[in-house]
């Protein structure tokens, strides 16, 4: 089944197919995904708004026509397919500690109208019991009661309702689908009582929070994100493959990147090393993953990848390795002189073989040099490269690598950013920016006395895009109204704004009521 992909934000969106803005899926879809080399799909349903609220729970006969036609769609081109009850999870399944009787008939319904219909569709469709399932106001106990009663009806529920449904393959998640030791463990013990050779464990992995959503100052794939990815990795592996239990990673990715509607939370050179570390992880660890894909990676209207290089670099890691650098930018300053810089080579287990600016290859000695893993870029290339040193990227090269993708390093021009003062209210504020060739990283914010300023108060360098955003073409940074907003009134807010170059720029803000002026130093 590896690798695989998901169908997400369609037939699991609310109320129906099309809600969250994607087209019907179409047989055409699938053609593609098999094309491209992936071997199974899942597809997310919510059942909810096509069902009977109260029993015998009915599932409307015409959405189980189109989930089936469009199951049968995927299974025509040769595809594993997973299907599941989705949303479900936390419309009404999480009230089961305080509606016990009513939800669990209901969720049985569920599976037996769902295991009828499928039941003589051939072995390559997998039922998985339910997503990221979770349970409100419960002890951890009372959870784990819970979900294993769930696991366990719905084992028997499709094991007794004949056709292939016998061998079929059932998939059960942890709490949350999360990948946690005490969490696998828990699923490990229902699956063990379970005494049923065709059984998979299912949880989903979306990185490192802090680098996944760039809070808390995570804005490099760093040794914390690469040790939060192998250590999932290898409780997948300990906890299930090891003892013979199949896993499927039913998604993975970045949470809330890429992002079609906003600027990207994360660098993209530290996001693609996320991506290919994913797919040596997984074959390392033998685990199927499943990217999430809820319309970010493959648009539906064309059929084609948003970003061919990205998923080209995905591709790659299903069978090898791919080399990068520390960092995919190199900047050099506007003015002054321009001196030689270094970064460091991540070779994973392959060697360098040189840099190249389009088809010519730099020059070892003169150009660059290379000691141990350190990468040097002498000042005399950097000058070529950079030009007439205008704000921005002034040129791109590549590091190759013995095997896998070439990675890009950008040469960009920059000064330190300026920020202007102005005046808004606690809606949004807008900071006129002269980025000059620089791109942000993340903001630091913090009252006067010390104490951390934002929705996150827990840190002090506050989520990108939740609580500021830039908006480089339009010259701005915003300050959102939920930052402004969670400040205390009457109280100065002193912020630093942290750059990619490695500037930093301070800014303040002072909120009376519902009024915001803002100044910079």
């Amino acid at each position: 089944m590896q690798p695989s992909w998901n169908l997400g934000n369609s037939l699991d969106a609310i109320p129906d197919e099309t809600s969250w803005g994607n087209p019907p899926a179409t047989k055409q879809l699938f053609d593609t995904i098999r094309a491209q080399g992936f071997r199974s799909v899942r597809i997310p349903v919510t059942w909810t708004d096509h069902q009977s609220s109260s029993a015998p729970y009915t599932i409307d006969s015409a959405f189980m026509s189109r989930v089936k036609q469009v199951v049968d769609w995927a299974l025509s081109d040769g595809l594993y397919v997973v299907i599941n009850v989705h949303h479900d999870s936390w419309q009404w399944i999480s009230k089961m500690p305080a509606d016990h009787d009513n939800v669990l008939a209901r969720f049985n319904s569920s599976w037996t109208q769902i295991a009828s219909t499928f039941k003589d569709e051939p072995r390559t469709l997998l039922f998985e019991s339910v997503n990221e399932p979770q349970f409100d106001n419960a002890t951890a106990q009372q959870k784990t009661q819970a979900l294993d009663e769930l696991n366990v009806s719905f084992q028997r529920i499709v094991r007794s309702s004949g056709g292939q449904n016998g061998q079929r393959l059932l998939v059960l998640p942890t709490q949350g689908c999360t990948p946690s030791h005490s969490l696998m463990d828990d699923l490990s013990a229902t699956i063990s009582k379970l005494h049923d050779p065709n059984v998979v464990a299912t949880v989903h992995y979306y990185s490192y929070y802090p680098f996944s959503v760039n809070i808390a100052n995570g804005t490099r794939y760093d040794d914390n994100a690469q040790k939060d990815l192998n250590d999932a990795f290898a409780r997948m592996h300990d906890t299930f493959v090891a003892k013979g239990i199949p896993v499927y990673l039913g998604e993975y990715g970045l949470l809330s990147w890429p992002d079609q509607n906003h600027p990207d939370r994360i660098e993209r050179g530290e996001a693609l090393k996320y991506f290919e570390h994913v797919g040596y992880a997984a074959r390392q660890a033998g685990v199927v993953t499943a990217l999430w894909d809820p319309f970010a990676f493959l648009n539906r209207s064309t059929l084609q990848w948003r970003d061919q290089e990205l998923f080209d670099l995905m591709k790659s890691s299903w069978t090898t390795r791919s080399g990068s650098t520390s960092f995919d930018r190199i900047f050099v300053p506007k003015s002054g002189s321009i001196n030689d810089q270094s970064l460091t080579l991540n070779l994973n287990g392959l060697s360098f073989q040189g840099l190249w600016q389009g088809d010519s290859k730099l020059s070892e000695g003169s150009d660059y040099t290379v000691s141990s893993d350190q990468l040097t870029l002498k000042s005399a290339a950097l000058t070529r490269l950079v030009g007439n040193r205008s704000y921005g990227d002034n040129a791109t090269i590549e590091a190759r690598f013995s095997a896998g993708l070439r990675w890009k390093i950008h040469v960009a021009t920059y000064d330190t950013p300026q920020l202007s003062g102005n005046s808004a209210n606690i809606n949004s504020l807008t900071i006129p920016t002269q980025f000059r060739g620089d791109q942000l990283a993340t903001m630091e914010a913090h009252y006067e006395d010390g104490g951390n300023a934002g929705p996150a108060s827990w840190t002090a360098f506050q989520e990108f895009n939740t609580s500021f955003t830039p908006d480089y073409s339009g010259n701005t940074i915003t300050l959102t109204n939920a930052f402004l907003s969670s400040v205390r009134d009457n109280s100065r807010v002193n912020i630093t704004f942290y750059f990619y170059s490695g500037a930093k720029v301070t800014y303040h803000i002072y909120r009376s009521g519902t009024s915001i002026a803002a100044w910079a130093d």
